[in-house]
């Protein structure tokens, strides 16, 4: 059943590749249709439900579009081919993107999965600790910010990540291999961890607010940013707006969650009750935080090159 409702959830996400063709080159002419990349999760969807984004567009003629992805790379890879103009992600998703010279920048700084990420195990299994993982089978997405969570973690207890065996998977096959024993440990953000909380009895070995201090990001294709900055500015002061009212209506938020996403309201209430919600401009702390994270993607040969996290960064005309 949890199988199910993971491909019920990533079914209607998956970005075909019709979407991430004929967007080599941004016209530069009036926007009339604003495509904004999102995954069914926190915030976005709150805008989005909220229709705060709409709002304050609708008198320049600016229709928007939403475009959901099952995760943040992908997503990261619409914004570098033009095919969305601007989303949001994981801490790691635009590292990778930055390292393979994918035209996107920073555009604000949203809270991190926080307690809704973990690394976890079955309450059955005889793993009670981080160090316990060596030599296990642990799933996760790569480049995904769980992957920086199972890197920190390991690192944390001394730990490489070549003493474990990292399965990269979706999160719906994550799911489905978690259910049948065929990893030892799972790594994974809100809804996809509430939900196995709710089908498996868990055991929570360490969750990203334990060890990691980092962001998620509102990211835009480098040339749309250059293009229509007023939008940009315009879209992060109506996430403010949904932050400040998600922050303040819990309940509402998991239960739009679960209208959108089918996901089951009880683990949408758990989702839901330990997110942050907030949107901030990209400091000098940000940025340094988010280069730690590079450079530990570096060390360990994750990413092919050195990336300078600055470079990335847009300022608002």
């Amino acid at each position: 059943m949890m199988n199910a409702i993971f491909k019920r959830l990533l079914g209607a996400g998956l970005v075909t590749a019709s979407l991430l063709a004929g967007h080599a080159a941004m016209a530069q002419t009036a926007l009339t249709d604003y495509k904004i990349g999102f995954q069914k999760t926190g915030l976005p969807v709150v805008a989005q439900r909220l229709g705060t984004i709409e709002t304050a567009l609708k008198a320049q003629g600016i229709a928007v579009t939403w475009v959901e992805f099952q995760a943040g790379p992908p997503l990261v890879e619409a914004l570098n081919v033009g095919a969305i103009d601007a989303g949001w992600v994981g801490d790691a998703p635009p590292i990778f993107g930055q390292a393979g010279g994918a035209n996107i920048v920073y555009v604000a700084a949203l809270p991190s999965n926080g307690a809704g990420e973990a690394v976890f195990v079955k309450d059955s299994s005889p793993i009670a600790t981080i160090a316990d993982l060596k030599g296990k089978k642990v799933g996760v997405g790569k480049g995904t910010s769980a992957n920086n969570l199972l890197i920190a973690a390991l690192q944390h207890d001394g730990l490489a990540y070549t003493d474990i065996e990292p399965v990269y998977l979706s999160p719906a096959d994550a799911a489905a291999a978690f259910a049948s024993d065929s990893i030892d440990a799972w790594v994974v953000w809100d809804p996809f961890f509430a939900i196995a909380e709710t089908q498996n009895p868990t055991r929570v070995l360490v969750r990203s607010s334990d060890i990691l201090d980092v962001n998620t990001y509102f990211l835009a294709n480098g040339d749309f940013a250059k293009a229509h900055g007023d939008v940009l500015t315009t879209t992060i002061a109506a996430l403010g707006e949904a932050a400040a009212w998600a922050d303040a209506h819990r309940d509402e938020v998991a239960a739009a969650l679960h209208e959108v996403t089918g996901v089951p309201l009880e683990a949408q209430t758990i989702a839901a009750n330990r997110a942050k919600f907030g949107v901030w401009p990209i400091t000098d702390a940000i940025v340094t935080g988010q280069q730690a994270t590079a450079d530990r993607f570096f060390d360990i040969g994750l990413i092919p090159v050195k990336v300078v996290i600055k470079d990335a960064v847009w300022t608002a005309n």
